[in-house]
């Protein structure tokens, strides 16, 4: 296993109402220093949730949604922060009420991703959820979302989609595949 860069300095060279940018100054076990940006999450940083949950045995929800990233509305998987105190699966649960109006008698956590390891230390939990059921919370979205479905049998030409672009909910749709076909619940 190789041995991490020593930490020479650290400081929070910018901030927003929603992140940081710290400043690593690094120095690698071959003796060579480097400077390293990174975004770092500002508050308690209890993480977040990304939600695979299936309506049916080969339909998981989608809901769609203006992205300030891209500047466009954008078809994702439902998704948000975990709140002081709430353990994964029921942040997962409240983040399905509240986006897609549904929320499920069974949740099971499957992974833990990273967003994008260079450059911000954050990570999502992505949850499966099946046996649906009708139920709203109101949520903090600035309007209603629009639920869509995606077809797990279909998901190379769902990324053919303008709307769709998220890696992060490609992979977890990826991932929901493969556990469900290998338990038998989903015949590719």
């Amino acid at each position: 296993m190789r041995q991490k860069p020593t930490v020479l300095a650290r400081e929070i060279v910018a901030s927003s109402r929603l992140f940081r940018v710290e400043e690593l100054q690094l120095r690698f076990s071959n003796g060579v220093e480097r400077t390293y940006e990174r975004l770092v999450g500002k508050g308690a940083g209890y993480g977040a949730v990304m939600i695979v949950a299936m309506a049916d045995a080969e339909h998981a929800l989608l809901v769609e949604e203006y992205c300030g990233g891209t500047d466009d509305y954008q078809l994702s998987l439902p998704k948000g922060l975990i709140e002081p105190g709430e353990d994964v699966l029921d942040a997962a649960n409240r983040e399905l009420k509240e986006e897609a109006g549904f929320g499920a008698r069974h949740l099971e956590h499957l992974a833990e991703l990273s967003l994008s390891p260079g450059y911000m230390s954050q990570k999502i939990q992505v949850v499966l959820a099946w046996d649906l059921y009708e139920e709203r919370l109101p949520g903090d979205e600035p309007e209603p979302m629009r639920v869509d479905k995606a077809n797990l049998r279909e998901l190379s030409s769902l990324i053919q989609q303008p709307q769709f672009t998220e890696g992060r909910a490609l992979a977890a749709l990826y991932l929901a595949r493969d556990v469900l076909t290998q338990r038998g619940s989903f015949k590719p």
